[in-house]
């Protein structure tokens, strides 16, 4: 018997998994830690505490497990890795990263350099080359944010590394990105040419700074001597390119197919559909999949799980850290759909798709003194299925609904959220046996990069076993027409107040 290893670092924990040959978890491990907001509108992590530091804890951790099993590290055939992302980290020459990672789509100080850009190239010439509009997911202008405002460290840069390219960096030494990533690096990568565009880069960073580019499964490196000694890990071992969590997620659960899509209930909402041909429209995100020849068409809301950490360390300071959730997931149960008339705008980071605005604002509307806390913590979960209902909606509109849903992440195990989606997206949604996540999908990525796997294996390592179907609540319909309107009309306040932070 032979294992790969799975390992993803996520926006408050990394996790990893030991999986035998038949997809049957041997060994698993999580470590915690925290997303740095040093000012509104900024996210960050620190690249060797949070990422390499975690990505070693959780390896000694599983190899102590499976030793104790009788499995020897030199058993693992391959590692695969995933991590949030798109991220921005300039690293030295040496591979020292020169400040924290900025992070995805919920880190929106590039406003400025997003609206430079698109006026300087042109919309139509971004969708055209790079398949997605400038936003707060595209790494590009962050790139050109650093160039701007710390010129010190850009002019030290020798690098700009995502999560998932820094680890394979420590583990091989070897600079790479998958293409799947490559792609959020809004305006460098020419989707067409599937490579990194010199004249789109001009004027942002120099391409010899970009890693490179690689296939998910492709085999970046090997396990040096020096991380060998770090980890615990054989030296050699095979490590994969790897890629962004979400999409090693929704390998995880079956995503492969044109029509499937992941629903991943996370820190963010985020959602992958597989797609037969490019889906070109701005409120959506594009890329290669993560094998030659797929599509994938994405779409995130900036905040989701990240806002029920949020309510529990503001409103439920009393209940026990451990079991907090449970408490106030029973405490939504018992208000009814429609949170007792409470609407809830999730936008506390500014909004992803589709709406792109990063400047929107997050607000409870509709209060009044007869509302508890259930209704509240209700409205919000309401909140973040009608952003994503709109974007079921906007998949839809250009014409690429799914064919089936699948869900994962610790969101699951939430019913009032698993549900209230299914209601307001008006969509079934499809559980697998696994929500493990990410982890898991990384290693059966690794199990595919040597051959231990074929794409179509993950159904025997991870069967359905559930679907939840769309309840008809009348004040659902109500709450999601008058939430799209509450954004619309409070629009230009939200972007006013912006100017008062």
């Amino acid at each position: 018997m032979t294992y790969t290893l799975g390992i993803d670092i996520g926006t408050y924990q990394s996790k990893g998994v030991l999986v035998d040959g038949s997809g049957n978890i041997v060994a698993e491990a999580r470590v915690p830690h925290e997303m740095i907001v040093p000012r509104p509108g900024w996210a960050e992590h620190r690249a060797d505490e949070d990422w390499w530091d975690n990505f070693k804890a959780i390896t000694r951790e599983i190899l102590a497990t499976a030793k104790a099993s009788g499995i020897d590290p030199a058993e693992i055939a391959c590692i695969g890795t995933s991590g949030i992302g798109p991220c921005m980290l300039p690293v030295d020459k040496d591979g020292t990263p020169l400040m924290n990672a900025v992070l995805y789509g919920v880190d929106s100080r590039a406003g400025a350099e997003i609206e430079e850009l698109t006026a300087r190239i042109g919309e139509d010439t971004i969708m055209a080359r790079c398949g997605n509009a400038l936003t707060s997911q595209s790494v590009g202008p962050k790139i050109l944010w650093l160039a701007r405002n710390r010129p010190e460290i850009f002019a030290r840069t020798a690098q700009v590394l995502n999560s998932t390219s820094y680890l394979t960096y420590r583990l091989t030494g070897e600079y790479t990105v998958d293409h799947y990533t490559a792609a959020n690096f809004t305006p460098l990568y020419d989707v067409n040419a599937q490579d990194w565009a010199a004249d789109l880069a001009e004027g942002i960073v120099p391409l010899d700074r970009l890693p490179r580019l690689l296939w998910s499964t492709e085999i970046a490196g090997h396990v040096t001597a020096a991380a060998a000694a770090e980890t615990g890990l054989a030296e050699g071992t095979p490590v994969t390119a790897g890629t962004i969590d979400a999409a090693a997620e929704a390998v995880s659960v079956g995503v492969r197919r044109p029509g499937d899509m992941m629903m991943m209930y996370g820190s963010t909402v985020f959602i992958i559909q597989v797609t037969a041909e490019r889906v070109n429209d701005a409120r959506l995100w594009y890329a290669p999949w993560l094998y030659p020849g797929a599509h994938a068409s994405m779409a995130g809301l900036a905040t989701s799980g990240t806002l029920t950490h949020w309510f529990r360390d503001r409103f439920a300071r009393e209940l026990p850290r451990e079991t907090a959730f449970e408490a106030l997931s029973a405490e939504a149960a018992a208000s009814p759909p429609g949170a007792n008339g409470v609407l809830m705008l999730p936008y506390f980071a500014g909004e992803r798709t589709p709406i792109h605005d990063p400047y929107a604002k997050g607000a409870f509307f509709g209060l009044n003194l007869t509302h508890t806390r259930g209704d509240l913590f209700r409205a919000l979960i309401e909140g973040i299925a009608s952003g994503t209902a709109h974007v079921f909606e906007t998949y839809a509109e250009v014409g690429a609904p799914p064919k089936r849903i699948l869900a994962v992440g610790g969101g699951t195990n939430n019913p009032v959220w698993l549900q209230s989606t299914s209601d307001y997206g008006g969509l079934p949604q499809i559980v697998c046996e696994k929500t493990v996540g990410a982890s898991y999908g990384d290693a059966f990525l690794a199990a595919c990069a040597v051959g231990r796997a074929a794409p179509d294996d993950i159904e025997a390592w991870n069967p359905a076993v559930r679907t939840v179907t769309p309840e008809d609540h009348p004040v659902v319909k109500r709450q999601y027409a008058l939430f799209k309107r509450l954004h619309g009309q409070t629009r230009d306040i939200a972007r006013e107040l912006d100017g008062l932070s």
